[in-house]
């Protein structure tokens, strides 16, 4: 059955996961039931547990649902820790539901599903060697790739119900009373695993930093706590925030931001009491760096920003020229030390930022909002997922949730290399191109025509080049050719779901 973006979604797949196909952006006002986890009561002081050996012998059955959080991003420590015992251990036919998957998780997890611990994934997103494994069909069942904001949901709905929820913490009490923003490898807000945190059947704290009883500020709190396993180190602060905040010197990429800062100033929105959410690469950075010139200039402020925040989001809070900071996870070292002294710099979980089914997301009172893109089509769909070789090395992260922003701007080059970026058809469909407003290249930006608004807001601005996006399409692909086409078998290794759980698309395996 073809979906709202053109996409054949397999009969035989909506059957056996009982899912609809991908409609249209507006969710509208169902009514829905939550679920509740199970409560083991604690009436003493008995969560210590010795290793965590121990707590995965206690808690650990064949076919349950394991979670985890990415706050630790390539410093983490504690999923190979705890996957490594599961695996020893020999249990069987577990589903991995983590937040997201980096790539120092990649090669245990592959190991996993080979000796068939793992048969069952749903993540934001996964890269290296278990995207390329997932790929080429290593994991039987197909991977189901979901937004944060639709990862929450899918929790509170009991399409996610976790069994075990492992989420390591910097520090934490004899209690479980636990934060983000002290210990050796504090990394600031907890956003991601306080989720999990409220719906797990069992929680298991692992961390390297033992408090005094009571330990506060409590992001995530006693009476959700199961067990607390002690460790040497949960992770390596040095990469925790490795890479997140690369300031570009790229004259291509410094061109895009200011481009991007061009639309976002002569638009209707740039005024008192916008919003905005950033992204963390180097041209994201640099667009902050160029927006708060503009916020000089014409002496406006922001409401809030929004998102996965990094030091320069902060020194904007700083000097008043944002008034708060919603952080649902912090990018760079800068942005987690931040949280602890700043009453304004205020920890969401990701319901809250970007759950379409609770009674109102952050995201739904977002402005502005600027994104990138492996690929955007000629009808303004967004890849984050698929490389030009089909492989998986992605993730869906906030892409769809922060789109739902008044104006959504994807940031991309014209092409990367020898792969053109403004393509007739993308790889895989992550974002619909209805909830696309602007994408920025370096030669110039394309306008939704739906967009009639900002079509007269932007045509005549000085040295801001327009064209359509297939004008966009037609000049990459001078530069770089038209590609032979990808070859894939027949068989579904990944669902892509919209934020809504509808499916947007879907991901074969790749031919060798």
């Amino acid at each position: 059955m073809k979906n709202k973006v053109a996409r054949d979604i397999p009969d035989d797949i909506l059957a056996a996961t009982q899912r609809q196909v991908f409609n249209g952006v507006d969710y509208g006002h169902p009514v829905t039931q939550r679920v509740a986890p199970k409560v083991r009561a604690t009436t003493g002081g008995d969560k210590i547990v010795a290793s965590i050996d121990e707590v995965v012998t206690k808690t650990v059955a064949d076919g349950m649902t394991i979670s985890f959080h990415h706050h630790f991003r390539e410093g983490d420590y504690v999923f190979n820790q705890v996957m490594r015992s599961i695996i020893d251990h020999g249990y069987q036919n577990l589903t991995l539901a983590p937040s997201s998957l980096t790539n120092v998780m990649n090669d245990i997890v592959v190991e996993a599903i080979q000796k068939g611990v793992v048969t069952n994934i749903t993540s934001s997103g996964m890269r290296g060697t278990l995207g390329d494994a997932v790929s080429h069909g290593l994991l039987a069942q197909p991977v189901i790739f979901r937004s944060h904001g639709n990862r929450a949901r899918a929790i509170e709905h009991g399409e996610i119900k976790i069994d075990v929820a492992f989420l390591g913490v910097p520090n934490a009490d004899d209690m479980g009373n636990a934060n983000g923003m002290d210990g050796d490898a504090a990394f600031g807000s907890l956003g991601y695993a306080l989720i999990d945190a409220q719906y797990a059947d069992t929680l298991v704290l692992i961390t390297d930093t033992m408090k005094p009883y009571p330990n506060t500020p409590a992001s995530i709190k006693q009476t959700q706590v199961d067990y607390i396993v002690k460790v040497d180190a949960v992770g390596d602060p040095e990469k925790i925030g490795s890479g997140a905040t690369r300031f570009t010197k790229d004259p291509k990429e410094l061109k895009i931001a200011k481009t991007v800062n061009d639309v976002i100033v002569n638009s209707a929105y740039f005024k008192d009491g916008f919003s905005f959410q950033t992204g963390s690469g180097g041209a994201a950075l640099a667009v902050t760096r160029f927006l708060r010139q503009a916020m000089l200039d014409h002496q406006i402020k922001a409401s809030f920003a929004l998102g996965g925040i990094t030091k320069p989001t902060i020194d904007l809070l700083n000097e008043g020229l944002v008034a708060r900071v919603m952080d649902v996870q912090d990018f760079d070292k800068g942005a987690a030390a931040s949280m602890k002294g700043n009453r304004d710099q205020q920890e969401i979980d990701a319901s809250w930022y970007a759950d379409p089914a609770n009674k109102g997301a952050m995201v739904d009172k977002l402005d502005v909002a600027i994104l990138s893109a492996l690929e955007v089509d000629t009808h303004f769909n967004v890849n984050v997922m698929s490389g030009s070789d089909g492989i998986i090395r992605g993730a869906i992260g906030g892409h769809q949730d922060a789109a739902m922003a008044k104006l959504t701007i994807i940031s991309a080059p014209l092409v990367r290399g020898r792969i053109a970026t403004i393509v007739p058809d993308v790889t895989t469909v992550i974002t619909p191109g209805d909830a696309i407003d602007v994408v920025v290249t370096e030669v110039g930006i394309a306008i939704n025509p739906k967009r009639h608004d900002l079509i007269d807001q932007l045509s005549n601005v000085p040295g801001l080049p327009v064209y359509t996006i297939e004008a966009l399409q037609q000049k990459a692909e001078a530069i770089v050719g038209k590609p032979k086409p990808l070859a894939f078998t027949d068989r579904v290794v990944a669902l892509a779901e919209y934020r809504d759980g509808t499916l947007i698309d879907v991901i074969k395996a790749v031919k060798d």
